[in-house]
């Protein structure tokens, strides 16, 4: 397992090993949710893109 630090509240985000681009994780301090942009020698992460409901519009 790797980590990254949160942009946001810098806690600890565990990045399974497994893990591909595009993959969803969460903070587990903040609750921020950040996408997996690019995996190599580091890891970095943007903030996930939240699509909201449109309820019919």
């Amino acid at each position: 397992m790797r980590k990254v630090n949160c942009p946001e509240c810098d806690g600890e985000i565990k990045v399974p090993d497994d893990a591909v681009k595009g993959e969803i994780v969460a903070c587990p301090d903040c609750g921020a949710n950040y996408e997996i942009e690019e995996i190599g020698k580091e890891i970095k992460i943007k903030p996930a893109e939240s699509v909201g409901e449109d309820w019919g519009e």
